[in-house]
């Protein structure tokens, strides 16, 4: 589907490639003829994403680490010689209780992981994209950056704060050729879903207005779309693919 936008010329990083809606995202860049950096912690899972496209160099790191981002965004540009494209993507999901019960490490390691890392990876990947000529960043935040979820205090603080810090730097960044977007998928049907029951498969189905989930692919498609040319005048905005979710 995303694979008629044209990103012949552009060297791309995606975050949380190994798998799910990382992996769909580095494919479909890659379709559009990008040269990608695939990340992940999962170092053999993004090797394998990186082996089965035409021009991609997979790295593994720890996107919580600051250091490390800073070397995969100086990696980029030794491989493929400039930066256009980045979509932070890696992110966790976290313990289901109760914000008076939420564990202080686990608070920690949620906001280290879905809410720093997005830091890191804009703080050095925007000027990586100046020095190149422009380009677009993808920030993936959540529904849960809209609405709140019962147990997930961590998640949900994390991902709105991803929101508010694309808008932030969108702002900041609108002249000097940067776009920054957020996006915000429903319940995406991946293999973390997978181990699920099919009485609780089907409740979250149910949560959908469309009767469904989504796919991974899809929220690619719009992923590519918002670092294409063709949303040279989107920038600053989330960007919901939840299947009605949001608007009930």
């Amino acid at each position: 589907m995303a694979d008629r936008f044209d990103f012949n010329g552009k060297a791309a990083l995606v975050t949380g490639a190994a798998s799910g809606i990382g992996e769909a995202v580095a494919r479909a860049l890659a379709a559009g003829g990008a040269k990608v950096v695939v990340a992940d912690f999962n170092g053999e899972g993004a090797r394998q994403v990186a082996a089965s496209l035409p021009h991609a160099t997979a790295v593994q790191l720890d996107v919580s680490d600051a250091p490390s981002v800073q070397k995969l965004v100086e990696q980029t540009l030794a491989t493929y010689g400039a930066l256009h494209l980045a979509v932070n993507n890696a992110g966790i999901g976290g313990v289901n209780l109760p914000t008076a019960e939420y564990p202080l490490d686990a608070w920690h390691r949620m906001i280290d992981v879905n809410l720093h890392s997005v830091f890191y990876g804009m703080k050095y990947q925007i000027p990586a994209i100046i020095q190149s000529g422009g380009g677009a960043i993808v920030n993936m935040a959540s529904i849960l950056g809209s609405v709140g979820w019962r147990g997930s205090v961590g998640y949900v603080a994390a991902k709105h704060a991803v929101v508010g810090m694309t808008q932030a730097a969108a702002l900041e960044y609108a002249q000097q050729g940067v776009r920054i977007n957020a996006v915000g998928p429903g319940f995406i049907d991946t293999p973390l879903l997978k181990d699920q029951d099919q009485q609780a498969h089907a409740a979250l189905r149910a949560l959908h207005p469309i009767g469904r989930l989504g796919t991974a692919e899809e929220v690619a498609a719009l992923t590519c779309f918002l670092l294409s040319g063709s949303a040279s005048n989107i920038t600053g905005s989330y960007h919901l693919v939840d299947g009605g979710f949001t608007a009930q």
